[in-house]
């Protein structure tokens, strides 16, 4: 699951999601490039897992949901700033993170985070491609690998396939697809778990919706709702509740 190192945030403000009329709108921010969990399809209009999971949380608790796209480096930043209400965005539960905005309970368990390259010896501690701000470009940097840092998660592996880096480290299930479809690029070492699970972030002022989303969440996991949507977005083989 995706998350944001932060250097900087706004001064957080107050939410206001609800209309003069009373009724509830909520702005959900996600980034749209980032398949299965979010991506514009065909259409234009805004697909995939969180879109499908976050249209079930508005519905179960009677909010009326529009879906705002934003960059992945600036979703935080924007969150704090009022330009939409939440984040669903594949975004991993952190402490870092925790400190800065507030999360539901997670709507995905932790999964692991993986290593890919041309060949299975390729050199994890050499140049190492990932996406800035995530806890994967976080936990490369810390390590003795150097860290190549992209915008986006489709950078990764025209990376590697262009010698430019020697390994993608990035979420197993996003890797997941290119490997099974790509037959240059295969799984290097073993997997890595990283993060607390998939929360929806909203502002630490908006206690209220978060726990109407909360009780949402609680519910789709008690009737079977949520393990339903992960198996058809993510397979089989994924983690469930």
């Amino acid at each position: 699951m995706k998350s944001i190192l932060l250097s900087t945030v706004a001064v957080a403000m107050t939410a206001t999601f609800a209309t003069a009329d009373g009724h509830s709108v909520v702005r959900m921010g996600t980034e749209g490039a980032y398949p299965p969990y979010n991506f514009i399809n065909d259409a234009g209009e805004v697909d995939g897992f969180e879109r499908e999971v976050g249209d079930e949380l508005c519905a179960r608790a009677e909010l009326t949901c529009e879906w705002v796209t934003n960059e992945w480096d600036s979703i935080i930043p924007n969150l704090v700033s009022g330009n939409y209400d939440t984040i669903i965005a594949g975004m991993s539960i952190t402490d870092e993170r925790d400190e800065v905005i507030d999360f539901t309970q997670n709507y995905l368990p932790p999964e692991a985070s993986r290593y890919v390259g041309l060949s299975e010896d390729a050199d994890i501690n050499g140049m190492v491609a990932s996406q800035v701000n995530t806890i994967q470009a976080g936990y490369v940097a810390d390590s003795d690998a150097t860290l190549l840092e992209f915008a986006t998660a489709e950078e990764l592996i025209a990376a590697v396939k262009s010698g430019e880096a020697d390994a993608v480290f990035f979420q197993g299930s996003f890797l997941e697809p290119i490997v099974a479809e790509d037959p240059e690029i295969v799984w290097v070492g073993e997997p890595v778990p990283l993060g607390g699970g998939v929360g929806m972030g909203v502002r630490e002022t908006d206690g209220e919706m978060k726990a109407k989303f909360d009780a949402a969440i609680t519910s789709m996991k008690e009737d079977g709702t949520l393990n339903t949507m992960i198996t058809k977005w993510f397979g089989d083989e994924a983690e469930l509740f």
